[in-house]
């Protein structure tokens, strides 16, 4: 269990920093805070913000075939019974009576303990990647206590869905220990109510949305008038989503706000095409997640089995991550079918039909669907660079963003601060970065510590102005990782900047 420890630390020590450094704080905050919702500081809208923009300028503006779109957050209601949200849209909750906690049951994993052929109780466990070892702990200690004699049977874990109703007595509850005590699974919505107009009644019921993609779907039809496209083609949207879910966890990765970056890539329905795009858009997706910073030996995949797919989808990969507390989820590409635009046209009577030039005829397209969530995205970009080091005794802990994500590209540090000629000096270089980059401006302090706080929120280059720079026009760079220093000029630090970042 050593590994889980070490990784429960570093996960503590990453939301430390986020909160000591301004990138996140839990959201009313003064009020005791609120579950499931989180605020962005200074540092966090900035990264935030690098992470929109780079996955928009590589999706959107260096591609020839795909167009963005900014659609409501509230739609009419209509779009979401079409899309089966309203009718299916739920996670199967699970309460425990005492404790009054609750649970997704998909998440709430069980197994009889056997020794000796004899089942001398039950034992379950919440999911994470160390839950095989938990639940065989709990089956070694349940036999020591019990004093049975024997073998103690392989622990085979199973969903609490799976239960059958006469093991709902004897299943424990993970708060409590106590058997019996959890109800049985029930299908709960996730979506959130809200009502549009000045009456409240069932003629106001609106959502807010828990998708991005049907923003999509329902102005495909406008974009394809309007925005003379042609098969095959994306439509690419960031925006917020919101779920209420049953356990939020995991620091961002799983709360009730959330912004997605999606697209929708609309292709012909040829049998032998969309295995094809969707391999490309797999490749894609991996590709752009290591060139924004994301280690190769943290990225995996994950294709879903055709039981477990959707009844419309044709298949779905996840690119997963190694997150400090497992591997998970981080970017899903779904082949979706026709099922969203043939349920549009069948609801609202309007043809999601286009005339494909090619092949002069007309069809409903099929789709590949690329969805990555953002602050996933912020939270394995964060885990990835966090490192802590020793440097010449003393701990250095530094973020090795890429410098496309960094807050800060720069910080421009005058040697002293008591000297008019070299903070002047400095203050000019300042403006100059100023009027392309997110630069930091620091003279508190001595170099060293100066370096450390800039170490310590990724800034990957500080630029001191020392009393060489009156005499020869160059400055001292410093590189974060390396920790190494040359004289360079202006107009090598700007060429540097424009190769690294732009």
């Amino acid at each position: 269990m050593a590994k889980e420890s070490q990784s429960k630390n570093t996960m503590e020590a990453i939301v430390a920093l986020c909160k000591r450094r301004g990138f996140i704080f839990p959201s009313s905050e003064i009020y005791g805070g609120y579950n499931g919702f989180f605020d962005y500081g200074p540092l966090g809208s900035e990264v935030k913000k690098n992470i929109k923009d780079a996955w928009w300028k590589d999706m959107v503006h260096r591609r020839d075939d795909i167009v963005g779109l900014d659609s409501s957050i509230i739609m009419h209601p209509d779009i979401w019974k079409a899309s089966g949200h309203i009718d299916g849209f739920s996670d199967p909750m699970v309460d425990c009576k005492v404790s009054k906690l609750r649970y997704r049951a998909d998440q709430l994993f069980f197994a009889p303990v056997i020794v000796a052929d004899e089942t001398i109780g039950y034992v379950s466990v919440l999911e994470d990647n160390y839950m095989q070892a938990k639940a065989e702990e709990a089956a070694a200690k349940m036999k020591r206590k019990l004093a049975k004699q024997g073998e103690l049977a392989p622990i085979e874990l199973k969903e609490y869905t799976a239960a059958k109703p006469e093991e709902y007595a004897l299943i424990p509850s993970p708060g409590t220990g106590e058997p019996g005590s959890l109800t049985p699974p029930r299908d709960f919505n996730l979506m959130f109510e809200t009502n549009v107009g000045a009456l409240r009644d069932e003629t106001s019921i609106a959502y807010l949305r828990p998708e991005t993609a049907q923003g999509i779907f329902q102005n495909y039809k406008n974009v394809v008038d309007t925005g003379r496209v042609k098969i095959p083609f994306g439509i690419a949207q960031i925006g917020k989503a919101f779920r209420n879910e049953i356990t939020p966890r995991n620091f961002i990765f799983r709360s009730r706000e959330f912004e997605q970056m999606e697209m929708e890539y609309f292709i012909a329905p040829d049998d032998d095409l969309w295995e094809t795009v969707h391999q490309e858009w797999i490749t894609w997706c991996q590709e752009w997640l290591k060139s924004i910073g994301l280690p190769e030996d943290l990225i995996g995949t994950d294709v879903h089995p055709k039981e477990k797919l959707a009844h419309y989808s044709r298949a779905c990969t996840d690119i997963t991550f190694k997150f400090p507390f497992g591997e998970q989820e981080l970017w899903g590409i779904a082949a979706r079918g026709n099922f969203d635009l043939s349920q549009h046209q069948a609801h609202s009577g309007k043809s999601m039909e286009i005339f494909d030039e090619a092949r002069k005829e007309k069809y409903i397209p099929h789709v590949i669907e690329p969805s990555l969530g953002v602050d996933r995205t912020f939270l394995a970009l964060i885990s990835a660079a966090y490192h802590e080091e020793e440097v010449e005794g003393e701990k250095r802990t530094v973020l090795k963003f890429h410098p496309r994500i960094a807050p800060y590209k720069v910080a421009v540090l005058p040697l002293v601060k008591n000297k008019p000629e070299l903070v002047e000096k400095a203050q000019a270089l300042y403006k100059k970065l100023q009027r392309r980059y997110n630069v930091f401006w620091d003279v508190s302090g001595a170099i060293g510590r100066r370096y450390r706080r800039q170490d310590e929120i990724g800034t990957p280059w500080c630029v001191t102005i020392d009393f060489d720079s009156l005499e020869d026009d160059t400055f001292t760079l410093r590189d974060r990782d390396t920790m190494e220093q040359k004289r360079i000029t202006e107009a090598d630090l700007f060429a540097l900047l424009d190769q690294q970042i732009d």
